[in-house]
């Protein structure tokens, strides 16, 4: 097999956020690192590129985001109602939604690391801005809800080309069109990586891999292996490239799997969505996610949860998963003219799906769903509203009454026309299964000791997120264990350096 003309002290495999956080940060320690991009320079950035960049961290009050915005004036605070998010809501909020299950070492790594690792991000020239999608205007306030108040400047966009020109400003290599395809071990420790371009193998010798490379999202195959059968037709929110690469390299290397691996992160996304994501319109602006303020019907036109059960934050991974089981894999998000106007802007887009009518009888025909049924389910949800005070900033209590299933909070009558319908089905962001690592992000084997110079980040720690996640979790963590694996690598490096 050809060798690589170069050796490097750590290579990362991956071009998302995780990678290039883990790249950047063991360079800035003084290593050599080479990034191993399985995409093309036109197609790189990974999940990361498609995000919208809302980026969840605990930020305590409204102090502490003084220093993270760069798009609010002084002025403006005088306008801002913002709830506290410290590192305490951050975690409880995690293991409210995965049920307990989340790995506690590695939940509190993620809550206690967050803002630390946002500001080493500003530090290095990414800029972050108010996420306008997480407030709503209540009494000339922006009253925020949800903990997510913060996005990066121009979404995931604009996150990647930070990270791409501080890499290139640190003088980190990037290899392009080049897949790993496995590690190479001596005495328990990586020393090589193997990796395919234009077809033929070649070994880069190293003293360390991070592996960054995302899950097994893209893969037909893992996909129903792994989570089912009716996850074979899901849309791919993002890149093409993450099948499960990594996981595959690092398990047949001697890692543990872990965590969900009959899980993810599901979106409802347009209905008439690109199969997988165009790096022509990134953005993520094919997702629905002001169905908490309206409400969902299948085919058959029958609601199907409760929209409002919770901030959408905190339920649209799973409810992206509850669409894929509805006849057709598809369903309508339903609003009436009460609430349209506070609707979020990919309703407004020239790619969105929609029918509108001014009817309840003639949107079930453009709907193309039986009209009878449809009619009977809306006429009962209506005479199941109680009274109440409307709030959509808070969980107001405004709910239905000997529903099923209920609609718990902001449950609006739907009878003021025009009504609007936009067809859905689910997305598939990330997988939840992943590697076992520590808290210093470190590779285990099965008998729970690191693998020398092995080190995950990103969609690859398995452990962290079961059944479900709090929205903005997944580029924080990215960037939270990318950074912590380049420092813990550098170290690892130079103690086999010292020794050598």
């Amino acid at each position: 097999m050809e060798s690589y003309s170069k050796s490097y002290d750590v290579i990362v495999v991956g071009g998302g956020n995780a990678a290039f956080s883990a790249a950047i940060s063991a360079r800035e320690k003084g290593m050599g690192v080479l990034v191993v991009e399985k995409g093309s320079q036109d197609k790189r950035g990974g999940n990361s590129y498609f995000t919208d960049g809302a980026i969840r961290m605990a930020y305590g009050d409204l102090e502490g985001l003084r220093s993270v915005y760069s798009d609010l004036k002084d002025e403006d605070y005088d306008r801002v109602d913002m709830p506290v998010y410290g590192e305490k809501e951050y975690y409880d909020d995690i293991m409210r939604v995965t049920n307990g299950k989340s790995e506690p070492a590695l939940a509190k790594v993620l809550t206690s690391q967050s803002y630390p690792t946002i500001k080493w991000m500003q530090s290095h020239g990414v800029e972050f801005i108010v996420n306008e999608n997480q407030y709503f205007e209540k009494d000339n306030k922006m009253s925020f809800w949800g903990g997510l108040p913060v996005k990066t400047y121009q979404k995931g966009i604009g996150l990647m080309t930070a990270w791409w020109k501080r890499a290139d400003e640190l003088g980190v290599d990037v290899l392009y069109n080049t897949k790993g395809t496995s590690l190479v071990k001596s005495d328990n420790a990586i020393t090589g990586l193997v990796v395919e371009q234009d077809g033929k193998e070649m070994q880069i010798d190293t003293k360390s891999v991070i592996l960054a490379c995302g899950g097994f999202e893209a893969s037909e195959q893992k996909r129903m292996k792994y989570i089912g059968d009716e996850w074979k037709n899901a849309v791919v929110r993002g890149t093409e490239h993450n099948t499960g690469d990594g996981l595959d390299m690092a398990i047949e290397a001697g890692a543990t799997p872990i965590g969900d691996w009959s899980a993810c992160h599901a979106h409802t996304t347009d209905y008439n969505a690109p199969r997988v994501g165009d790096f022509e319109k990134p953005g993520d602006i094919y997702k629905k996610s002001s169905y908490p303020l309206g409400l969902i019907v299948n085919n058959e036109g029958v609601r199907f949860v409760d929209e409002g059960a919770d901030f959408r934050n905190y339920t649209y991974a799973k409810y992206g998963k509850e669409t894929l089981k509805q006849p057709e894999q598809k369903a309508f998000q339903l609003y009436d003219q009460k609430v349209r106007p506070l609707l979020r802007v990919e309703y407004e887009l020239e790619e969105a799906s929609v029918v509108k009518a001014d009817s309840l009888e003639e949107l079930a025909e453009k709907m193309n769903v039986p009209k009878e049924k449809f009619l009977e389910t809306i006429h009962t949800y209506n005479a199941s509203v109680q009274e109440g005070d409307y709030d959509p900033s808070v969980k107001d209590g405004k709910s239905t009454k000997g529903l099923t299933p209920a609609k718990s909070n902001w449950a609006l009558t739907f009878d003021e026309a025009p009504f609007y319908a936009y067809p859905v089905t689910c997305g598939i962001t990330f997988t939840f299964g992943g590697i076992k690592v520590n808290d210093q992000a470190e590779v285990l084997d099965s008998e729970e000791q690191p693998i020398g110079g092995l080190y995950a980040a990103g969609e690859m720690v398995g452990g962290l997120f079961y059944e479900n996640y709090p929205g903005g979790s997944g580029l924080m963590s990215g960037a939270v264990f990318g950074k912590l694996s380049g420092e813990t690598a550098a170290t690892y490096v130079e103690s086999v350096t010292t020794k050598a």
